[in-house]
């Protein structure tokens, strides 16, 4: 019984559920070990192994998110910061969403793994926010979503409801583009250009009027075209400028890793950022300087110039 073409779809699902790409590697490694064990008692006659291991996947996230506090953004934990001089002061004890590495697994249309959607589901409930991805994402039956969850038809229906209309009150619309759209990929390289050569102006003009720039660890963030170019600003004045970028993906999303330049001619990682793009400018921009954000990206940590902006 071979069980690893199903990995791929089982990590997003994974981590959909949790928020966390290394959480949801660990728990389908265990998703897989749990079916291994349990090959002989397995019933084709019940249900195909792709939705078998949806069941104990599913319950595998159930129990890892008993207890545990969700993964939110800065941008979910209260108003934005009004001061771009601000301390940059990481908050580690906050569990923050990570971003889910494209490149590594071939699984399809990405636009319901979009960050703003990932960090609205983590308002849900687990049972709910399993309903819904299941329901709604993965397009399993309300039967076999509630095989899978012990629960009923009835249950089922009623829990997609609701996580319909917390995310509908969430506020997660908006449009959705894919990042190898040409306007997409016309406005990140004007972003690119204009951020390598330190151009603020250029950089506040990409930008749509009520802007985010969110930095997990550090629990700032901003809105608006002025706080975003005062604080790109002093990004520039803090590591100089002179920066490269390579171009990645994220969430079904366009991304860039940011490398700060240093002496002798070599760039460090610094960041990685995912955009997104609506109506021909960035109306968001996460960026992540976790280690282990890098690690899941597979990141080199430092460029020289002759390898910078190869595409990943």
């Amino acid at each position: 019984m071979d069980f690893e073409p199903y990995r791929g779809e089982l990590i997003a699902y994974c981590y959909r559920m949790l928020g966390s790409f290394h959480e949801a590697e660990d728990l389908v490694q265990e998703t897989m070990l749990r079916a291994w064990k349990a090959r002989e008692r397995y019933d084709h006659t019940r249900a195909s192994v792709r939705t078998w291991l949806y069941r104990i996947a599913t319950n595998a996230c159930l129990s890892a998110l008993q207890g545990s506090a969700r993964r939110p953004l800065p941008s979910g934990l209260g108003a934005p910061s009004e001061d771009p001089g601000a301390p940059l002061t990481p908050a580690f004890d906050i569990p923050w969403l990570q971003p889910f590495p494209d490149a590594r697994f071939d699984i399809g249309t990405r636009a319901d793994m979009r960050l703003a959607l990932v960090a609205a589901m983590q308002l849900l409930p687990p049972r709910q926010r399993a309903v819904l991805i299941l329901r709604e994402v993965l397009q399993f039956s309300a039967a076999e979503v509630a095989d899978q969850l012990e629960t009923t038809i009835p249950a089922v229906n009623s829990a997609l409801q609701r996580a319909r209309a917390a995310l509908a009150e969430a506020g997660d619309g908006g449009e959705i583009t894919e990042p190898g759209d040409s306007r997409v990929r016309a406005v990140i390289d004007q972003y690119v250009r204009a951020f390598e050569a330190a151009d603020v102006p250029a950089l506040v003009r990409l930008v749509t009027d009520e802007a985010v720039l969110e930095m997990p660890p550090v629990p700032l963030w901003y809105r608006g075209r002025r706080d975003y170019g005062l604080f790109i600003r002093r990004v520039f004045q803090m590591r100089g400028t002179g920066w490269r970028m390579t171009d990645l993906t994220a969430n079904g999303q366009p991304a860039l890793a940011a490398y700060a330049p240093e002496p002798g001619g070599t760039h460090r990682l610094h960041t990685l950022q995912v955009f997104t793009v609506t109506g021909g400018r960035v109306a968001c921009n996460v960026v992540f300087a976790d280690p282990r954000v890098f690690e899941a990206f597979d990141l080199p940590g430092q460029i020289f110039m002759e390898e910078f902006r190869q595409p990943r």
